[in-house]
């Protein structure tokens, strides 16, 4: 089995509509999405965000 790993840059406004058009895009099976979070200190306290995801698609091997 061959994987491939593709990094999408996501906005929280647009996440959800960028997301599904991606998937939606993909040849293969989809095998997992990891977020990339940074912590950021905001006035209200410490939070997260999430600026990429690591989408990891297995290839679709082809049929001799």
């Amino acid at each position: 089995m061959k994987y491939k790993v593709h990094r999408l840059e996501i906005k929280a406004k647009s996440a959800q509509d960028t997301l599904d058009t991606f998937i939606n895009s993909l040849a293969g099976d989809v095998i997992s999405i990891v977020p990339i979070v940074n912590p950021t200190f905001r006035p209200m306290g410490a939070t997260s965000i999430t600026s990429q995801l690591l989408i990891v698609e297995q290839i679709k091997k082809a049929v001799d």
